[in-house]
């Protein structure tokens, strides 16, 4: 076939992959090869998922529950996330005003997908989940990167969302606690920022609140729950990283009812509903108790405060303290365009983290992947033994840096 006839959707040639997966792809490269790499490139929980899920889905199985179900989810399922979210977030909404999904991701892509429409702007803050922008290209509307900085610990300023908007924009992304930074707005922060969008109707937001779970010293605000927030606001949440269920696959998002609809309809075109295995299990997780999920969060919290001892003790280094999510996202710029001892030159964060795996088998993620290239993602979620490993190759590898 000829390059010629080859030629796809302009929405899908405007996408990039996914770094972070070409990143652990290369490090299980690498590991096939013999080398002995470790990875803190991925975004997933090290943790089984708990007994009492594991246990609901063997039993569904175990009845054949294993049939089609509503495109929206099973009705017991979505009764109860309207608890949950009337629970832990101070949230009313219906079964109607729910839909469950493939993932998270693909709530957040559904939702992208029926709100912006071609010439619309999507305001991003930097560094960002990298799914986001590919996820507006392919809507058709224009990804708008809003940059934020070390010195704010990556958080959005209420200045800069409003020198932001436009009358194009159509959408605000926000992730609290974030993928990558591990970053969690306050209060007080997020309020700021509803005050400013209060004055732009049009605008909608998508809160991605996945890793709401996963705090530490900070407390976790729904932006829906900000007055006049809940009609403008896709919550977007799941099972994935607080129950260590990634590979599960089950997400979902709360919206008002027409919203709902229309991104129902997308799924039953695409997917159709999630896996009924995996809704049983869903709806045992919210029915547990949540010790499992406090002994994770533990663990996180010991290894973050490792890391992040480790990493501030590294001359050129600067690294805000996340306070949610599996993350840390240093500044290393003060190590761009020095010279590897083979002669390379380091000249952004990729080739830093080419030159860490290659040179010292450890995985990060460059920043650029985020919009952020002064930065490198680390997933702390790993062993201690690994991330000792890790970061005395980090520190090995950046010293020999000239």
């Amino acid at each position: 076939m000829s390059v010629s006839v080859l030629q796809f959707n302009p929405n899908v040639a405007a996408m990039q992959p996914s770094a972070t997966l070409a990143m652990t792809a290369r490090a299980k490269e690498r590991r096939r090869a013999g080398h002995p790499v470790v990875s803190l490139s991925a975004g997933e929980p090290d943790f089984d998922t708990p007994a009492p899920i594991r246990e609901a889905a063997i039993e569904a199985i175990r009845e054949g529950f294993t049939h089609y179900t509503m495109n929206a989810g099973m009705p017991e399922l979505r009764e109860a996330i309207c608890e949950k979210l009337r629970r832990d977030n101070g949230l009313d909404y219906t079964p109607e005003q729910i839909l469950c999904s493939n993932g998270a991701k693909q709530s957040v892509a559904l939702a992208i997908l029926v709100l912006c429409r071609p010439g619309d702007e999507v305001l991003i803050p930097a560094p960002y989940w990298v799914s986001y922008p590919e996820m507006v290209r392919l809507a058709g509307a224009e990804p708008v990167v809003v940059p934020t900085s070390v010195e704010h610990d990556y958080r959005l300023t209420p200045e800069a969302l409003e020198a932001a908007l436009t009358e194009r924009t159509r959408l605000l992304i926000l992730n609290s606690p974030s993928n990558p930074t591990g970053s969690v707005y306050t209060p007080a922060e997020l309020e700021a920022l509803a005050d400013v969008l209060r004055r732009h109707e049009q605008v909608f937001v998508l809160s991605d609140e996945i890793y709401e779970y996963i705090l530490y010293d900070a407390a976790h605000v729904a932006f829906a729950s900000l007055p006049g927030m809940k009609e403008r606001t896709i919550t977007v949440n799941g099972f994935s990283k607080g129950y260590a269920m990634t590979g599960w696959r089950l997400g979902y998002l709360a919206a008002e009812a027409p919203i709902v609809k229309a991104a129902g309809k997308v799924q039953g075109q695409l997917t159709s509903a999630p896996c009924s295995i995996t809704q049983k299990a869903g709806i045992a997780a919210l029915a547990m108790g949540m010790e499992p999920i406090r002994d994770m969060v533990a663990a996180f919290r010991h290894r973050r405060d490792y890391v992040l001892e480790r990493l501030q003790a590294l001359d050129g280094v600067v690294c805000p303290r996340p306070e949610g999510a599996f993350y840390v996202f240093p500044d290393v710029s003060a190590y761009y365009g020095r010279t590897a001892p083979d002669g390379r030159v380091v000249a952004g964060s990729e080739d830093l983290c080419f030159y860490l795996l290659e040179a010292h088998d450890v995985a990060l993620v460059p920043g650029h992947a985020f919009g952020a290239p002064d930065g490198v993602r680390l997933s702390y979620a790993a062993s201690m033994d690994d991330l000792s490993t890790a970061l005395d190759r980090i520190e090995a590898g950046l010293a020999a840096l000239r």
